[in-house]
Formats: C-alpha cells, structure tokens, sequence
C-alpha cells in the first residue's frame, strides 16, 4: 500500500479489505475509487470500492455479508444507482459497487476522461488474473476535458435549464425551481467556471475542494446563485444565478469562439424577472 492516509482508521480498513479479498477465492479482483486513489482522504473520508465478483459466482455472492467482515455495520442498502452503500459502526460511509469480474473489468476503459486513478497499482487491492490492473493503468494519465466541445455543452445546458427554472418558477413551483437551482443548474455552471480556469481536477463532483481550487471572485459569485427557498429569496438567487451563467458563456466566446444566442438569453433574464405566469401561445 504506497499510500497511506493521515486517517489510520481509512488505512486499517483498505488493509482489512485487501487481506478479506486475498482470503475470498469468488472474488477476481477489487478496485478502490474516491478520495483515497486521488491522495486526498482525511478523516471524514468513505471507503470506496469495485468488487469484481468470478463470472460463476456473480450471482450467489453476498455483498453484504462480505462487507461486514470488515467491521461491524450499523445500517447497509441497495441505494438509488445499485451501489450497495454502508454505514460502520463508527459513522465511516463505504460504498462497493459489485459486478461480475468479466464485463466490469472490460468496461474499466470507457471510464478514460471521467476516472482518473493516478496510483493505479495502488489502487488495485486484488488482481487474480492480470486484467484488473492492466485495466486500471489505462486511468493513471489524467485527461481534461476538451474545451471547446464541452463549453459550448455546458452554455446550450445551461440555457435551457435555467429557462426551465423560470417556467417553474412561474407556475409557483417554488420548491421545484429551487431543486432545479441547485441541484441541476449549480453543478453546471461550476463544470463551466473550472474549465474556464483550467481546474478540472474535480470534475465529476464540480463542487468537491471548491473552496481550494476556485478564486475568491468565483466564489463570490457562486454563493450569490445560492438562496433560501422562499419566492423571494430564490427569485433574486436565480437572477444572480444567470448573470453569472452569462458571463460565463461569454467569456467562453471570447476564449473559444462558443456559440451566443444573445436574444434567447435575453428572454431567459426576462423570464426569471417576470412575477406572474408566463406567456401561453
């Protein structure tokens, strides 16, 4: 184990897991995820792993069973995206993904652009066969997104949602609007800030470490988008909210030559300042 965590408690619990895994002979191969791979774990940090289960073996394999070898639990479920997800007695979080060992180590590839494991070796906690870390090394070279592309993505999205929002919001939605603001268009908005300044270590959760990887300016802006959910708390969140999405998109142009439709942006800032219904045809 190359690296080691400055939470002893994390690091006794991926040892505990490579020594249970090398003892389970269903068990091909074992792949760590998360903030431990990236070297940034402390200790509010959860243990996350693939458990690539033998081909044979895939469907009489008790994850749950398994993970409690580890330590005691205090609750363990199938969350929402089949991610068997586990609370230890001392309020550590794990969650393990457990797959058939054949398809879900040929599917480790795809993840290039979106998984970064710079210790692949490390990482790899089992490898029966070979597969796993051969798989794993084609992760170790972090690969940014492409700029253009996926800023001209991340404006057309944030167009339409945030309109979407203004719809909502309208309508009276204001618990809805506010789901939207937060959890759709924010995480949006902060892919589209980091890739403007060329931070995107963090990519699939935009808002992990922002308060380290952003500039006070950006900050600043962000917690501006952010709001109470009463109407009046939102309504003026929600305009902050795409003043920032425009300038944004507009220093995209500037930099990449991305697409403005300026009248349709327009409309949207009309929309989020409009009080009554919106307009039916």
């Amino acid at each position: 184990m190359s690296y080691v965590s400055p939470a002893p408690v994390l690091n006794h619990r991926v040892e505990r897991l490579r020594e249970l895994a090398e003892a389970e002979p269903r068990l091909e191969g074992v792949l760590l995820y998360g903030s431990w791979t990236l070297g940034e774990s402390d200790a509010h940090s959860d243990i996350d792993a693939y458990l690539f289960v033998r081909d044979a073996d895939a469907d009489s394999f008790d994850g749950r069973e398994f993970v409690e070898r580890i330590a005691p639990l205090k609750l363990a479920h199938t969350n929402m995206y089949g991610i068997l997800a586990v609370v230890f007695d001392d309020l550590m979080r794990g969650e393990f993904h457990i797959d058939p060992a054949g398809p879900g180590i040929d599917l480790i590839p795809s993840w290039e652009g979106m998984v970064h494991l710079p210790d692949p070796d490390s990482a790899v906690l089992l490898d029966r066969e070979g597969r796993l870390t051969a798989a794993a090394r084609r992760l170790a070279e972090f690969r940014p997104p492409e700029p253009v592309a996926t800023a001209q993505e991340l404006c057309d999205e944030l167009a339409n949602w945030t309109l979407m929002l203004a719809h909502v919001q309208a309508r009276g939605e204001t618990a809805r609007a506010y789901n939207l603001l937060h959890a759709v268009v924010a995480p949006l908005q902060l892919k589209l800030c980091r890739l403007l300044r060329g931070s995107t270590t963090h990519w699939l959760t935009p808002s992990r470490a922002l308060e380290r990887d952003l500039p006070e300016a950006d900050r600043a802006r962000h917690l501006a988008t952010t709001g109470g959910a009463r109407p009046g708390e939102l309504r003026s969140a929600a305009v902050e909210s795409w003043r920032w999405s425009r300038d944004l998109a507009a220093e995209a142009a500037g930099r990449w030559g991305t697409r403005l439709p300026l009248e349709l942006h327009d409309e949207i800032a009309e929309s989020l300042a409009r009080r009554g219904p919106y307009p039916r045809a």
